[in-house]
């Protein structure tokens, strides 16, 4: 009887241990749930680079013969090893094994990928070839600059959200650096509710588009060529294929050939994200055929070379020409001391379309941007790991196409900045006419104050759109009740000028001439703008109903003064 029933319990054993190494895994049935980049400096974690994956199914799957690869290196899992259900494993390289032991199981591989500290892309795959999850991070993932620097993995936030790249990773917050074996620190619910973006869509040759989202998107659903379709009679794509194994691009095949230096819009419609969000209203990117960028097709049109002590570079170009430029294909750089060309950087090692009239930023970190200057629209900015070192006092910026030939070069120099500033620091210099001489200090000027004193990404503050408007100070309302009911509750006092370079005091007085707001001074001035009045004097203190005068005085360096003065009349409901 006994042996009867152990011969049952190792057939029944048998026949589950062959099931569960028959299991084959879907994607994200297995994932990427926490990555140490760069081990140095420890704060407790082994100084030994590792990846950590989470079993979130409901089968168990043994890893033998499942892979993890950078796409430059790939290390295969040898030993059988059943990983179940909501369980986790350490993978790391074989000498590190022992290292990891007390922090939870291992697994050590050969050829484990070397981890990238900035950026990289690390993928799993099964056995049978199915990428299971894929994750590319950057530096900025630590969403922590102090832990950016090294001795912090990152963590996933949401194991049901494994698609939503920075928004879903993070820093941990473990005190020993990290959490190898256990359960994320950062754990928690991160919901999806956002749909897929098409941030931008480039084409590789004239029946190839690829488009690109913002997010992993289903597979299946962005297979169907029925929805992408190009305007200007090129009509619907007659292939799709989804890119593995980040499956945020998609190669479209047309039929009808695309013309060079056309722009195109590619439409997409239904599809979906890994949570089943449905694209909306971001579903339209211009695409076309690029050439070859000349002289002066794109120009330099604003730098910033001296920012506050936390602070990054920036240098703003502009397509002038009516060229669809590849920034594939343009580098910037500057000369040595022997006028050399020095510094290399290569803008995008990527496809990235540069349109007609568009501007686009190139910078070291596009989040410190973002955060210390008012940017209209965060597609224009452009990270690079490095760029050329552009001193404070002068220096050379070159713009240089794939032909090594210079389509742009400057020799800036901090006189340049408006005379009247105190400091330079933190403050642009912006072009005023894009098809006047770059080498001209004359048509350049400090980023307006009203402005922020710098506008990456968008038209500058001292851009001159006409040369021969007057000069003008309007108020509008011209009767306007602080009264905080939502309905005119401020007076708007704007501004334009011909010319760039001017500084303006604005005071108000009241009927019987007594100064009673200093609203504005010495604000550097763009060619437009606006200041407002909230119906306070200089104690923020409540005036009273009435009519006042709103006195402007505008001047620049070579001694022209322009004054105006506006009525306006301040009232409340009773």
């Amino acid at each position: 009887m006994k042996r009867c029933t152990l011969t049952v319990f190792m057939i029944a054993l048998f026949v589950n241990n062959n099931s569960i190494f028959a299991q084959v895994a879907s994607r994200f049935d297995v994932l990427i749930t926490e990555i140490f980049a760069d081990a140095s400096p420890s704060f407790g974690l082994p100084p030994n680079e590792f990846v950590e994956i989470k079993n979130v199914s409901a089968s168990s799957y043994n890893l033998k013969d499942w892979k993890l690869s950078d796409g430059s290196s790939t290390a295969t899992i040898s030993i059988n090893y059943v990983l179940q259900p909501d369980s986790l494993v350490i993978i790391c390289m074989n000498s590190a094994v022992s290292n990891f032991s007390s922090f939870g199981n291992a697994i050590g591989v050969a050829n484990f990928p070397s981890l990238d500290n900035d950026e990289d892309l690390i993928f799993l795959l099964s056995k049978d070839g199915i990428t299971l999850h894929a994750v590319k991070y950057n530096k900025s993932w630590y969403q922590n600059d102090l832990k950016a620097n090294g001795g912090w993995t990152l963590e996933m936030f949401d194991t049901k959200n494994p698609c939503a790249g920075i928004n879903n990773w993070k820093a941990s917050i473990d005190p020993k650096g990290g959490t190898p074996g256990k359960n994320n620190s950062v754990n928690g619910i991160n919901k999806d509710d956002m749909p897929p973006s098409l941030v931008r869509a480039f084409a590789i040759d004239s029946v190839t588009v690829i488009a690109v989202f913002d997010e992993t998107v289903d597979s299946l659903a962005a297979s169907f060529a029925s929805r992408y379709r190009l305007d200007k009679n090129i009509d619907k794509a007659v292939h799709a294929i989804p890119v593995r194994p980040l499956f945020t691009e998609v190669v479209l095949i047309f039929s009808n050939p695309l013309a060079v230096n056309t722009i195109y819009t590619l439409i997409v419609s239904e599809i979906t994200d890994c949570a089943g969000n449905v694209i909306n209203t971001n579903n339209q990117s211009n695409t076309g055929l690029s050439s070859t960028a000349d002289t002066f097709d794109v120009v330099i049109n604003e730098i910033f070379f001296n920012p506050k002590s936390d602070g990054f570079d920036f240098v703003e170009l502009y397509n002038k020409s009516k060229k669809i430029v590849d920034l594939q294909h343009l580098y910037i750089a500057n000369r040595n001391s022997t006028g050399v060309l020095d510094n290399i950087k290569q803008l995008s090692v990527i496809p990235y379309l540069f349109f007609p009239g568009d501007y686009i930023v190139i910078t070291e970190n596009t989040r410190w941007l973002s955060q210390n200057y008012s940017v209209k629209n965060i597609d224009n900015l452009l990270q690079l790991p490095t760029l050329p070192s552009f001193p404070d006092d002068k220096g050379t910026i070159i713009v240089a196409n794939q032909q090594g030939k210079i389509i742009e070069e400057i020799l800036y120099d901090s006189k340049w900045h408006f005379a009247l500033l105190n400091s330079h620091e933190g403050i642009s210099l912006e072009r005023i006419d894009y098809s006047a001489p770059t080498q001209n200090k004359n048509n350049w000027g400090s980023a307006a104050s009203t402005a922020g004193f710098a506008t990456p990404g968008y038209q500058n503050s001292q851009f001159m759109a006409d040369p021969q408007m007057n000069g003008m100070i309007l108020v509008n309302p011209t009767i306007f009740s602080p009264d905080n009911d939502g309905f005119d509750d401020r007076a708007t006092i704007s501004y334009q000028i011909a010319t760039p370079g001017h500084v303006a005091n604005m005071t108000i007085f009241d009927a019987s001439g007594r100064l009673v707001r200093y609203l504005v001074k010495n604000a550097t001035l763009g060619l437009q703008g606006n200041f407002r009045w909230d119906g306070l004097d200089d104690k923020m203190q409540q005036l009273p109903v009435g009519i006042y005068i709103v006195f402007t005085e505008v001047f620049n360096l070579r001694g022209k003064t322009k004054k105006f003065k506006n009525v306006v009349t301040l009232a409340r409901k009773f």
